[in-house]
Order: C-alpha cells, then structure tokens, then sequence
C-alpha cells in the first residue's frame, strides 16, 4: 500500500513538473522566459510547443499584431495663436521583445510611454504650424469665376508644409524618441482638430459672411442676365413685328397691284365696260363723300358732278 501511494505521489509530481515544463506560443504571440525576474536568452518568436525550466522559468507574452493608441483630446495653442482641440490616434508595434521587456515590462507601460511621446510631439508640431496648416494637405483653387475667388481668396491661404506633412514629422521623431524601447510606431494621424468654444462662434460668422458675399454675388449675376434675357427678348420681339408689318405691306401692296391690273384690263376691254367702272367708282365715291349733312359746291362741268346731273 505504501509502495503504491509512493509510486501515485511520482506520477503525480512528474505530470505537474512536465506541465510545467512545456508551453505553446500562438501565431499571434512572442514569448521572453524569464529566471527570477532577469529575461533568458532571446524570444521566442515561432509558433509552436516549446519547453522551458519549470517552476524556475516564467512566460511572458507579448502581442505580435499592430496596437491601437488613441490619445487624450487636448488643448494646444498654434503658431499663429489659435487655441483648437487636438484628438489624435495611432498604430504601433513591438518590434524587439526583449528590449521592450527590459524598458517597459508590459503593454500598460508602453501606452503610458508612447502617451508622453506622442502627445509632446503633437503640441510641439502644432505649435510650430498656423492652424492653415493643419486642416488643409494641399494648395487649391476653387472651380469657380474669377469674381467669386476674390471673395473668398482669404480662407485660401498658401500653404508650405500641410497636415500630412505635420503627421509624418510627428511621426518620425515620435520613432526617433522610441528607438530604444522595443517598440515601432506604424503609423499617426489627427483624428479630429476643431476650435475652442469661445473662439468657434467667431469663426462661424466668418464662414457665413463669406457665403452670403457669395450668394449676393450669384444674385447679382443672375439678375444681370436677367435683364439680358428680357432685353434680348424685346429686341427679338421688335424684329418678328417689324417683319410681320413689312411683310403685310408687300402683300397688300402685291394685292393692290394686282387688283389695279385687274381694273385697267376689264377697264380697256370694251366702251361699255369701262362706262360701267366709272359708274361704280363714282358711286362708291359718293357713298363715302356725302350724306344728309353734307353740303358741296363744284361747277356743273365737273366729271365728279357727271353722274349726278345725269340724274336730273
């Protein structure tokens, strides 16, 4: 019996040192053994099983994968000095495990140092930039007239260095300054940058004075050609009667020839003919020279007095 329990208490002890003996490392990890506290020798980087000393020997894991930093938003006064909010991000790396361990320990460490480190090389980029410089990447012109770029050539500034740029100084030296801590920062970029609030209500009233320069300009425009339009469309109308009248008088006057040419044919035909025109010119000529009212004096030699003497 004793034998047995002898023999259960070395399985026993041989299954908890071989436990202890062995470890795995994911795809995703990167391992530093340490001894006592002191690192053993380089990491551990490939995946797999892997044996260490056990109860002596410690693991220590790292992430393999890119990190997340989100910074604090902060207060920091431009160049030109404009007080904006500064909300920024970044992604970052252990690139040398055992040098991260040996200067920072863990994760939480390094957060807490690349806090200092980012945060310092922002406030001293924004301090060393017009705020121009930090919302815009490039030089533009707007795609509108001449006129319209004149109102607002102010809000367009010409700019040397341009918020990518920034982003890449802060990023270098940000990795200048962690070049010995084990770690790498990928990448860096200002998430949001706005106005303090006692000075965002005085940049709004710019913003609308400038549009409505705008739009009274668009206004200004529109109604001037207006007025072309409708100057135009009295001219044109001008012209249409003008061609309509002189037209009407070329075939009135085609008409008029026309029926003159008529007249003077059955005029010539015969005697008889042309006494019945005379007749009938005459008559009309009375009809619309005389009625009740109308008093006339002419000689009885008269032609127009012809047919009325031949009434007696």
């Amino acid at each position: 019996m004793k034998k047995n329990s002898i023999i259960i208490i070395i399985a026993v002890a041989a299954i908890i040192v071989a436990i202890n003996s062995f470890y795995t490392v994911d795809e995703t990890e990167q391992v530093i053994l340490t001894q006592f506290g002191a690192p053993m020798g380089s990491a551990v980087t490939t995946p797999g099983l892997k044996v260490k000393v056990p109860f002596i020997q410690k693991v220590n894991r790292f992430d393999k994968r890119f990190l997340e930093w989100d910074g604090d938003q902060n207060q920091v006064p431009t160049k030109d000095k404009k007080f904006i909010f500064v909300d920024s991000y970044a992604r970052w790396q252990i690139t040398d495990p055992l040098q991260f361990f040996r200067r920072l320990r863990d994760e939480r460490g390094a957060q807490s140092r690349i806090d200092d480190i980012l945060d310092g090389e922002t406030r001293n980029a924004v301090a060393s930039h017009d705020l121009v410089e930090l919302v815009r990447t490039s030089n533009r012109e707007p795609d509108l007239g001449a006129e319209i770029f004149d109102v607002i050539e102010d809000s367009l500034e010409t700019i040397e260095v341009g918020r990518i740029a920034i982003q890449d100084i802060v990023l270098e030296l940000a990795n200048e300054r962690a070049s010995d801590l084990g770690i790498a920062i990928l990448d860096f970029r200002f998430k949001r940058i706005n106005y303090v609030e006692d000075v965002r209500r005085t940049v709004y009233d710019r913003m609308i004075s400038e549009r409505n320069k705008i739009a009274d300009l668009f206004r200004s425009e529109g109604q001037g050609e207006a007025s072309r339009i409708e100057g135009e469309k009295e001219r044109e109308l001008l012209e249409i009667q003008s061609a309509a009248f002189r037209e009407a008088r070329e075939i009135r006057g085609r008409g008029d020839a026309m029926a003159a040419s008529i007249y003077n044919q059955a005029y010539n035909r015969d005697a008889s003919t042309r006494e019945l025109y005379d007749f009938i010119k005459a008559m009309e000529a009375y009809e619309v020279s005389f009625d009740e009212s109308t008093s006339i004096f002419i000689s009885t030699d008269s032609e127009f007095f012809k047919y009325l003497k031949s009434l007696d």
